[in-house]
């Protein structure tokens, strides 16, 4: 056991102690039988380190649980995607084994979408958190703050797709390409990063209309457990 690992999840909700622990869960799963095991450790390597990373980060850094729980799920998203580097989500497959139709059909889709369903669901469910933490450690006020989380989610999503043609320049071209995930689709990345701001603004909709903050509620005490 890492020295104060214990400690430092006891000063955890319970509901965040929950939600890390289903994400080790997930990530395990996704790992069994690996359809890529090649790019396995690129897909799922970062999330594993943020996940055992996130109660020292949590400590230093708190969160309210409504805001974990955005993070939580849009991990949960890309865990799932990343099984199948995103590209071979077998949606298609499984809508056909329930329906007899497959979901690209019924929507005129000429690719596997469910990296622009993840790249909606950064901007989505990413906002808020981003937005509690303007709050809390810029001292922003609530419409700074959420004005300040949009452009935070258009900068990390440019910063990605950089970091995507990079991964090009550099590694192989196969492992880049499935990596990256483009199609064939010339115009991928801009609208991935579309796909993050209109997230993004509805999220800031909805929050707006909320005025409260959406998922933030009280930051847990970094002293001990929130009760």
């Amino acid at each position: 056991m890492i020295p104060g690992a214990v400690a430092v999840w006891k000063t955890l909700p319970a509901a965040q102690c929950r939600m890390i622990a289903t994400l080790l869960v997930a990530i395990g799963l996704a790992n069994i039988a690996q359809p890529f095991p090649d790019l396995a450790p690129l897909q799922h390597g970062p999330t594993l380190l943020l996940t055992f990373a996130t109660p020292w980060l949590l400590r230093r850094w708190p969160l309210s649980t409504g805001s974990v729980g955005c993070i939580w799920l849009f991990l949960l998203l890309h865990t799932f995607g990343a099984r199948w580097i995103y590209s071979y989500v077998p949606y298609d497959d499984w809508a056909r084994m329930l329906s007899g139709h497959d979901i690209s059909s019924l929507l005129g889709l000429q690719r596997n979408a469910y990296d622009r369903l993840v790249h909606f669901a950064f901007g989505a469910l990413l906002t808020a958190p981003v937005a509690e933490i303007a709050r809390r450690k810029g001292s922003l006020r609530h419409g700074w703050s959420l004005a300040f989380a949009f452009a935070a989610i258009g900068l990390g999503s440019a910063l990605y797709e950089i970091f995507e043609w990079l991964l090009t320049v550099i590694a192989a071209g196969e492992m880049a390409d499935y990596y990256n995930g483009q199609q064939g689709d010339v115009w991928d990345p801009q609208k991935d990063m579309a796909a993050a701001q209109i997230g993004s603004a509805l999220a800031l909709t909805a929050l707006l209309r909320g005025r409260g903050g959406g998922p933030i509620g009280e930051t847990p005490s970094p002293e001990g457990p929130a009760q």
